[in-house]
């Protein structure tokens, strides 16, 4: 067998107990304890490249919801703390909501994932960064201003970050989570998503689809299997309008790196053991009632011990810090679920191995003028997955294909005090995966793309309500390689590109929305091994990132080598390529999608 799969095997009876949820197949897994960095006088900041938060001219309201010393957590329950909504603030309309994470650390330590969540609703879901002896510090803000009816009230916060604390990995997060309100500016609707009741505006409620407390671990369910359906039952009010889903996403273990996993013909011919497999496709289907009524082609996100740790040092991974959630637009569902009784959100993942941690927040619209409201599902479709797969390969070098394809499409009508508006949600997803098996299994390709495309159309009986297209797509090339050095040592080598890019169209009565990402990073790494300890690594990133939108155009080209900054260019000027997609006209005094590229 070669190093590399030989190796692999190594990594997976060595990492089998539960340590950490980071993935059991990382070629460095076994050498992060090994590779510190020479002592610098102070800590190294890491960040994630994203655009700035977009913020009213008022101060803020801001407090301390938590302090806590993450230590030796792995498999407790969460660390709680009571919210109650803030009674300083001059106004209770806050335009804009954003919650802080800050952490430092120092020592060794894997890189762990954690969830906050307030009232079993999830606010953020990250991954720490992995400290050096001279310590580290980094932090995370997120706009949460679409939860707003969930924080007027009092609610549970909890949070979850499962850490190990030994002789060896010695590191110690110490966490502050707050909380900043920026007060509306008054007579100014400063939040275009939140100009009164209506299909732009925030939910009135939003219910949790997620494990109860109390618990140990995490709220979200643990799916580790492809035939393991997880649910959550719920009620909703009878006089809703409006429902989405916002689904969270993370990968660990053997599906960590799922992208990169072998199909099961190479695994068995080559009679590999304790390998992943099930090949490299993944996706999340969501089920409402036994009905599939959407599904999630999730990102792939390298947490920062991924591939080369040095590579997110201090640059961390597209996503890590932050990790994208995806909506699903249920409102063509929503006649199904408006007759008071109890109704079932389940979970499943395709090909899954273990583990994915999947739960879900349900945003609903409540009709503020009405006890119930009604409504019909006039169609759905959901087609099976179209599937190719291509297998040609000798011994331990080989390529193989893999493509699918699916879309899924629902239309219903609600009536409401806003007037009957029939809703029309499309999923469209296209995926292939070219992989490259070479030098006797030793070297390895992977060359992705994943395409996300959905859109929302509400209609009244005369006008557009609420026009929303987004298209994503997901770029991923990965090469890795053990070259032998002789004398029991070799060079491990890994090259990445990484791609986020979105073009995104939203229309309704708060405006039109605008916007255009482009977000790509390039790394390059190798670490030379000897004896399975690392004698010397190198790591090096390069981030171009470019927002441009109606309200904000942001840009950011950044370069780093083994933790320190190369160049960082920052600019807020917008693409003069930038053109707003698609083509809108005016009807009835509201703007209305004619069509466009999607």
């Amino acid at each position: 067998m070669s190093r590399s799969l030989l190796f692999f095997s190594l990594l997976l009876l060595l990492l089998s107990h539960p340590l950490s949820t980071t993935a059991t197949i990382h070629r460095t897994a076994l050498f992060r304890s090994q590779l510190i960095a020479a002592p610098t006088p102070s800590p190294t900041t890491y960040f994630q490249v994203t655009k700035p938060i977009k913020l009213p001219h008022t101060k803020p309201c801001s407090y301390l919801l938590l302090q806590h010393d993450f230590a030796f957590t792995y498999g407790k329950p969460p660390i709680l703390a009571n919210y109650t909504p803030p009674q300083n603030c001059p106004s209770h309309n806050f335009a804009k909501i954003v919650l802080e994470w800050r952490a430092t650390c120092k020592g060794r330590q894997f890189d762990r994932i954690f969830g906050v969540w307030l009232g079993g609703v999830e606010l953020l879901r990250s991954c720490t960064a992995e400290p050096r002896a001279t310590g580290i510090d980094w932090t995370v803000k997120k706009d949460i201003t679409r939860y707003d009816s969930l924080l007027k009230s009092n609610q549970t916060l909890a949070v979850y970050l499962g850490n190990l604390v030994d002789s060896t990995y010695t590191g110690v997060y110490h966490v502050n989570v707050s909380i900043h309100f920026y007060p509306a500016v008054v007579n100014r609707s400063f939040d275009e998503g939140n100009s009164g009741s209506g299909y732009g505006s925030r939910a009135d409620l939003i219910v949790p689809i997620s494990r109860n407390l109390p618990l140990n671990d995490g709220l979200w369910f643990e799916i580790e299997h492809s035939t393991d359906k997880l649910s959550k039952k719920f009620e909703i009010p009878q006089n809703a309008y409006r429902a989405v889903l916002e689904v969270y996403v993370s990968f660990h273990e053997n599906d960590e790196f799922w992208y990169s996993n072998l199909p099961n013909d190479y695994i068995t011919v080559n009679n590999l053991t304790n390998f992943p497999g099930n090949g490299p496709f993944r996706e999340v289907l969501v089920t409402l009632d036994g009905i599939e009524v959407g599904a999630v082609w999730p990102f792939t996100v390298i947490y920062t011990g991924g591939v080369n740790p040095l590579l997110w040092r201090p640059i961390t991974g597209i996503g890590s810090f932050d990790l994208p959630s995806y909506d699903i637009e249920i409102t063509p569902f929503l006649g199904t679920m408006l007759d008071g009784k109890t109704h079932e959100i389940a979970f499943r993942v395709t090909n899954a191995l273990n583990v994915w941690f999947v739960d879900a927040n349900l945003h609903v619209w409540l009709d503020k003028k009405s006890l119930k409201t009604e409504g019909h599902l006039l169609r759905h479709s959901s087609l099976p997955l179209v599937v190719t797969s291509v297998s040609n390969f000798t011994g331990l070098n080989g390529k193989f294909l893999t493509s699918v394809s699916r879309s899924i499409s629902s239309v219903g009508w609600v009536k409401s005090s806003h007037g009957k508006i029939t809703t029309n949600s499309t999923q469209g997803f296209n995926y292939s995966n070219f992989m490259v098996m070479g030098n006797d299994g030793n070297m390895q390709i992977v060359n992705q793309m994943i395409d996300f495309n959905d859109s929302v159309h509400a209609k009244g009986q005369s006008s557009s309500i609420y026009s929303i297209k987004s298209f994503k797509r997901f770029p991923l090339y990965m090469y890795s390689d053990n070259v032998d050095q002789a004398n029991g040592s070799y060079i491990s080598v890994a090259n990445l590109t990484l791609g986020f890019n979105e073009e995104r169209v939203e229309a309704g009565g708060f405006g039109l929305s605008v916007s255009s990402l482009k977000n790509l990073q390039n790394g390059q790494g190798s670490i030379r091994v000897k004896g399975n300890l690392v004698v010397s690594g190198l790591g090096s990133t390069q981030q171009a990132y470019r927002y441009d939108g109606s309200e904000l155009c942001y840009f950011r080209n950044v370069s780093s080598l083994n933790y320190t900054i190369l160049y960082d260019k920052v600019g807020n000027t917008c693409s003069k390529k930038f053109q707003p997609p698609g083509v809108w006209g005016l009807r009835n005094g509201g703007l209305f999608l004619l069509g466009g590229p999607f």
